[in-house]
């Protein structure tokens, strides 16, 4: 496992350079290392570091989203209201929409099937987004009206919605089993649920910061040992009530913020850090999950239906920012920031598979289409974007 963690290390950060070296964003270069090293093709990763795969994934998202709560700006969050909550769910409720119409026509299958592939593929990356906007946070860019914090929430809001609208059609595709009005709320609850606790739990953590604890370093292990236990939870939770581990990840950093911005300053710097670490350990992995021969045997109709569900889900987002006091490059650069997708498309796509649905193959496949356009795609019209569509403000007047 040591000898496969250095090849990723390695082969992350030689490609991830080359990549940006060419213009490219490093993820690519960093996905490309996995899809060569992954078991599909040289099998140079061990089994059983590939048997934690999702374990090491969900920590590098760990690490981002508590450090995304650390940049999270209620106040410019608050700017945009009803769009930041709009943007939770409604632009994937477009794509589900959009992608069970084009898959039953492009790729032959039920309208039941083609909404399974759409709540795979309706889910954006927030490993893939979180970064971007942070960044662009920090810089000023579009900072005035919050747009940055509104995609940034959006983001991790919309994958739990998405993931809850998939466990529901897959199991009535698998047991007949209607989703009943209780599936859907579960959506709202275990948003107000992971966010509630972990607001107490960051409040505590500023509150040792302040009185026990000065050491940055310590804050940071306590930080990281408290967001594991929160994401164990969803799991102890299930079926008792909803929550969200991740959501409440980051609430735990943006609490901190709220409550003790001098332990706020520290944790940010060692986060950032450890995030180059997390990046490069997320992408490798998530390039590993993918078997290009799914990619070659579904061909042009699962590129065009992935990318005609972009379109619709596009149209999602112009309804969300409609009335937002955007202008219109300000609300195409809200599209380009939905675009990609990754993490959560490897942590499912292969779950339809596993449990014996005719549709499982067709999913998988259109699941590693989607990583494969989106993520490169997404990444690169958000880097190369921002500085055309969006304004830019001075850290002076932000602190102001």
């Amino acid at each position: 496992m040591l000898t496969s963690l250095g090849w990723i290390f390695f082969m992350g950060l030689v490609l991830g350079l080359a990549a940006k070296k060419v213009g490219l964003p490093p993820l690519v270069g960093m996905m490309a290392a996995g899809v060569v090293m992954g078991p599909y093709q040289l099998g140079i990763l061990d089994e059983s570091l590939l048997n934690i795969a999702p374990d090491l994934r969900q920590l590098a998202l760990i690490l981002i989203l508590t450090r995304a709560g650390f940049s999270l700006d209620l106040n410019a969050l608050k700017k945009v209201g009803r769009s930041s909550i709009l943007m939770c769910f409604v632009p994937a409720c477009f794509e589900i929409v959009g992608m069970t119409v084009f898959a039953h026509h492009l790729l032959e299958v039920s309208y039941l099937e083609g909404a399974i592939i759409g709540a795979v593929v309706g889910a954006v990356s927030p490993a893939v987004i979180v970064p971007r906007m942070i960044r662009l946070h920090e810089e000023g860019w579009g900072d005035r009206k919050g747009i940055p914090q509104m995609i940034l929430a959006g983001a991790s809001a919309d994958d739990i919605f998405v993931i809850i609208i998939f466990t529901a059609l897959t199991g009535l595709a698998g047991s007949g089993t209607v989703p009943t009005v209780g599936m859907l709320l579960e959506v709202p609850v275990s948003i107000v649920t992971g966010i509630g606790f972990g607001w107490i739990v960051g409040k505590g953590l500023a509150y040792l910061y302040t009185t026990y604890i000065k050491d940055g370093t310590h804050m940071v292990l306590l930080c990281l040992a408290a967001s594991f236990f929160l994401v164990e939870m969803e799991t102890r939770l299930e079926g008792v009530i909803p929550f969200s581990g991740l959501l409440s990840v980051m609430a735990v950093g943006l609490s901190i913020q709220q409550h003790n911005q001098t332990a706020t300053k520290a944790l940010s710097i060692t986060f950032s850090k450890l995030w180059i670490a997390g990046e490069i350990v997320l992408f490798v992995l998530v390039g590993a999950a993918v078997d290009l021969k799914y990619a070659q045997m579904a061909g042009l109709a699962a590129v065009a239906a992935v990318l005609g569900a972009l379109c619709v889900r596009a149209l999602g987002v112009l309804v969300c920012t409609t009335g937002a006091g955007f202008n219109s490059k300000e609300r195409l650069f809200c599209v380009v920031a939905y675009l990609p997708k990754a993490t959560v498309q490897a942590a499912i796509g292969g779950i339809p598979l596993a449990m014996g649905l005719a549709c499982g193959q067709m999913v998988l496949t259109v699941a590693v289409i989607a990583i494969l356009v989106t993520a490169p795609l997404g990444a690169i019209a958000i880097d190369r974007s921002y500085s055309i569509l969006l304004e830019k403000i001075l850290k002076k007047s932000v602190d102001k």
